[in-house]
């Protein structure tokens, strides 16, 4: 494990401009647009919260195929501690013969903490320092998305500072009625354009929204 230093560089593409990786947001979210515990009751029960595994009624290959894709597709994961320990306990010694289990454990795994316990899946590195100019930093030394999965906290932290440049979004046709959100009440405005959608056979609407800086 190694600690992420917050200085800046860029990489020129050879055509004279600088590229930069993404932060690419994907999550399940319920029509009322809870993110909480999707995959098992045992996720997270703060709050009280007893509605966990709302997502396995309506999940379907579509569902599958698009988590896999974009996993597989990633440069990186970029995971606030609490979702970085239950993928650790979930994935890390899971079949690498599962494509997507693969990329997961090659992958780094970019983790914001103020902890100071151990990060025990490999390659794996500490987030230091003041969020915004470490996920810029990152931003600029990656060659593909950094996705984030889960880390509901980390996103609207990351929201608040107009950092997300992509959202990619599961809304599962489900109301929970309580649970934590994804969005709180001080992000930063932004416009968003749809640049792609599915509707799996379950009735799951796969939303990309890709960040329009220009607007």
């Amino acid at each position: 494990m190694t600690a992420v230093n917050v200085g800046r560089w860029s990489r020129d593409n050879g055509l004279g401009r600088t590229t930069m990786g993404r932060i690419a947001v994907v999550n399940f979210v319920s029509l009322d647009g809870v993110i909480q515990s999707p995959l098992s009751p045992e996720e997270d029960r703060d709050g009280g919260f007893e509605g966990g595994g709302w997502v396995s009624s309506s999940s379907d290959d579509t569902v599958n195929d698009f988590m896999r894709n974009a996993t597989v597709g990633a440069a990186g994961m970029l995971m606030g501690r609490r979702t970085y320990d239950i993928f650790t306990d979930a994935w890390s010694q899971a079949n690498d013969a599962q494509p997507a289990v693969a990329a997961m454990n090659r992958m780094p795994k970019y983790v914001v903490t103020s902890g100071t316990d151990r990060l025990g899946w490999q390659n794996s590195h500490r987030v230091d320092g003041d969020l915004a100019p470490a996920v810029r930093s990152l931003k600029e030394e990656s060659d593909g998305d950094l996705v984030v999965f889960g880390s509901g906290t980390l996103i609207r932290a990351l929201a608040e500072n107009d950092l997300v440049d992509e959202y990619r979004l599961l809304i599962f046709p489900v109301v929970l009625g309580a649970g934590k959100r994804m969005f709180g009440e001080d992000g930063y405005p932004a416009h968003f354009t749809l640049t792609g959608s599915v509707i799996s056979p379950n009735g799951v609407a796969i939303l990309t929204y890709t960040h329009n800086r220009a607007a």
